[in-house]
């Protein structure tokens, strides 16, 4: 019997997977949650009308207009995409645990607050099978990169394949006492809500507003236009844990509708368009 690997985002499955082919007793499947629980709403996620207000706000993100149901319609969740998601993959997954009482679960989380949130989600969700459920989490833990110097890595992509096999000695069966704690603090960022969340350190997470980078976004535009991807990557390059260019993309748009930045270009990606200060000087760019 394998293990079920539980990853959050595509970028950890490939070094992941090297991984496991270097050690047996890691042999098993990788299963990817996709949806970055550090941005958007959370609340009532654990209903439909949640989890479909969820998907307008990446449609939102991604420029997609939602069709507009009939005269007197309700929007129905299912209708919002018909891709599965990730909804469906833990369906699935707690189906197979019930099938099989000696199946075991890694959940791999880096130093960043897409996968502690996506391990606060989880195990909210997983008591039954306390036990059975395994943590490794790789909180500020050195590694070696490829010229062999000691580095600490924030994400999962970021750390060579023979160095999983160090980490897996931190396996480690989720308590009791965890399985309380983590689903309390995942109930209380659903009824906090907070456009984006943050990692503090550890697995603290702190919630602030969705217009918490647009400070910074305004503060790197100048008066004349420059290209809206550069303007993200400023703005990350000063972050010590990373937020979605999407996510950054998305708040640029807003400052252009509000009137607070002007465009010119196609406003579909960061790469199609770009942004300067209305006016020809500059009188207090980081007004928000």
């Amino acid at each position: 019997m394998g293990l079920i690997h539980i990853v959050f985002g595509q970028s950890s499955v490939p070094v992941l997977g090297e991984a496991i082919a270097m050690d047996e007793k890691m042999s098993g499947e990788i299963r990817c949650f996709e949806d970055d629980l550090s941005v958007g709403p959370l609340f009532i996620l654990d209903t439909k009308e949640g989890r479909a207000g969820r998907r307008l706000f990446w449609q939102q993100l991604a420029g997609i207009e939602p069709a507009a149901p009939a005269a007197g319609e309700e929007p129905a969740a299912e209708d919002v995409t018909g891709d599965p998601d990730d909804a469906d993959l833990f369906k699935s997954l707690k189906a197979q645990l019930k099938e099989d009482p000696e199946q075991e679960v890694w959940i791999w989380a880096g130093q960043n607050a897409r996968d502690v949130c996506g391990y606060y989600w989880l195990v909210s969700q997983l008591y039954d099978f306390a036990g059975r459920i395994h943590i490794i989490y790789l909180n500020n833990l050195p590694f070696l990169n490829e010229k062999g110097a000691v580095f600490y890595p924030t994400h999962l992509h970021q750390i060579l394949p023979k160095e999983f096999l160090k980490a897996k000695k931190l396996a480690r069966a989720i308590s009791l006492a965890e399985y309380e704690l983590d689903g309390d603090e995942w109930h209380r960022l659903m009824n906090e809500n907070a456009g984006i969340r943050l990692l503090e350190g550890g697995k603290k997470i702190k919630g602030e507003p969705t217009l918490f980078y647009d400070k910074e976004l305004l503060a790197q535009s100048g008066k004349e236009f420059v290209k809206a991807w550069r303007v993200v990557q400023q703005v990350t390059g000063k972050l010590k844990y990373p937020v979605m260019d999407q996510f950054l993309g998305w708040r640029l748009k807003e400052l252009i509708r509000e009137g607070k930045l002007e465009s010119r270009g196609d406003l579909k990606t960061i790469r199609d368009f770009e942004v300067k200060l209305p006016g020809e000087t500059i009188e207090n760019p980081t007004t928000v």
